[in-house]
């Protein structure tokens, strides 16, 4: 028997996603949308036993992170409370150590690699998009939260499926094009700071579209939307199969204008010009060129 086929379990019989949405191929990377997957707790991977040796895996263990304790929607990711215990301990008072567990690159282990693999190839398919093309990494990560905590208001880099194993949580996810909302200071301070806290706008609250996640369902997160979640009275199991683009345009751009607001300019927003878009990159290009120069050139100690 093959290694897949030995562990994959249902991945190896049947599609893992199954999309409603006729307009899947305009809306991907575009617009949230729900779906459904074949993952649920009863399959071995996502066992209490098996995730919990995730955490002293050789090849796992330096990704685990993790905080606990009382959450507001609008902290900033550098102000959680400070850790008290060890991750094990955390992970084992799940019911009550209001926890959030984040399993990140659990790809790195083989068999949850399959996952991912099986998963991105139908993904490929079903979009359309030459992914293998368009992707610089591509991740498996898995999210354990205790009841009633909050994530708070964040935006990432990666293009997500977020799928539901077990438990119940909402997910309130904002457009990213919607300027009120998202800033253009805001992605100007992620692209260039990797600042994750972008500002949450509580006035604009009714314009988030929530979806409500139960074992079987999932939703797509395009790149840099902001979301926020607020789990159900269970522990929460959540699989994100997701992958950064290579294309660093956006990251230079946005880096550009970082700069050019910080000398008291007010730049153009990315996409008003191609032309000074190109030139922005350009620029961010070779001032990179010249910082790794002069770095080659700084004598050794």
């Amino acid at each position: 028997m093959s290694t897949q086929n030995a562990i994959a379990g249902p991945t190896s019989k049947t599609s893992i996603f199954e999309f409603s949405n006729p307009r899947f191929r305009e809306d991907f990377d575009e617009r949230p949308f729900e779906f459904k997957h074949s993952f649920t707790s009863d399959h071995p991977l996502f066992s209490r036993e098996r995730m919990r040796r995730l955490l002293n895996n050789s090849t796992t263990k330096n990704n685990v992170y993790y905080n606990a304790g009382d959450i507001r929607v609008d902290q900033r990711w550098d102000a959680v409370p400070e850790r008290t215990k060890p991750v094990e301990e955390v992970f084992d008072s799940l019911e009550n150590s209001g926890a959030w567990i984040a399993l990140l690159r659990v790809d790195q282990d083989p068999e949850y690699n399959v996952l991912l693999e099986d998963s991105l190839a139908e993904i490929k398919k079903l979009s359309g998009r030459e992914i293998d093309d368009d992707k610089k990494t591509q991740e498996a990560d898995i999210y354990i939260t205790s009841p009633g905590r909050v994530t708070m208001y964040h935006i990432d880099p990666i293009c997500n499926f977020l799928m539901q194993v077990s438990g119940e949580k909402q997910i309130h996810i904002f457009d990213r094009n919607d300027r009120e909302v998202l800033p253009e200071e805001d992605l100007e301070r992620y692209w260039t700071l990797k600042d994750y806290a972008a500002t949450y706008p509580p006035e604009l609250e009714h314009r988030a579209e929530v979806f409500t996640l139960r074992p079987g369902t999932g939703v797509h997160i395009p790149l840099n939307n902001p979301h926020w979640l607020k789990n159900g009275n269970d522990i929460s199991v959540s699989l994100s199969i997701n992958y950064q683009y290579k294309d660093k345009r956006r990251k230079d751009v946005y880096q550009a204008n970082y700069y050019l607001r910080k000398m008291g300019m007010k730049p153009r927003p990315m996409g008003s010009s191609e032309l000074v878009d190109q030139m922005k990159v350009s620029a961010v290009g070779v001032s990179r060129a010249v910082s790794s120069k002069l770095r080659a050139l700084r004598p050794k100690t």
